[in-house]
C-alpha cells in the first residue's frame, strides 16, 4: 500500500454542546490538518496522486472553516463541532473529489488528535 500525506491548518471558534467543562464555552483553536491518501497501485506517472491537487482540494475545504464560528455552519448545526466531526466533515468533502482511501487527522493541540478514515 502506498501513502501520500499533506498538512494544512485553519483557525476557528466553536463551543461544544452536551459537554460539561471549559469547552462548552466559546473558544478557538488553530487546528492542524493531516490528510493521507492510500492506493495499492500507482498511476501512470508513478504517483498515488499529485500533491498539488490534494493540497488544492484540502485548501478549498479549509477555506469554508477558516476564521468561522463552526457552530453556525450547516454541517455543525447538526453535528457537534468536535475534532472527530471536523475530521469527518473534511473526509466527506474530500471523498467527493478523490476516489481513493483517505484518512483525515485533526490536531486540536500539539498533543491531541482525532482521525476519521474509510
Amino acid at each position: 500500500m502506498y501513502e501520500i500525506k499533506v498538512t494544512d491548518e485553519f483557525s476557528g471558534a466553536h463551543n461544544l454542546r452536551h459537554y460539561k467543562g471549559k469547552c462548552e464555552e466559546l473558544h478557538g483553536h488553530n487546528w492542524n490538518i493531516e490528510v493521507s491518501v492510500y492506493s495499492k497501485s500507482l498511476g501512470a506517472q508513478g504517483m498515488v496522486m499529485d500533491f498539488k491537487e490534494l493540497k488544492d482540494e484540502l485548501r478549498d475545504i479549509l477555506s469554508k472553516l477558516d476564521h468561522k464560528y463552526l457552530n453556525n455552519l450547516r454541517y455543525f448545526r447538526k453535528n457537534n463541532p468536535t475534532s472527530e466531526n471536523i475530521a469527518h466533515f473534511i473526509h466527506s468533502e474530500l471523498s467527493k473529489v478523490i476516489n481513493k482511501k483517505i484518512k483525515v487527522s485533526v490536531w486540536e493541540t500539539g498533543t491531541s488528535c482525532a482521525s476519521y478514515y474509510k
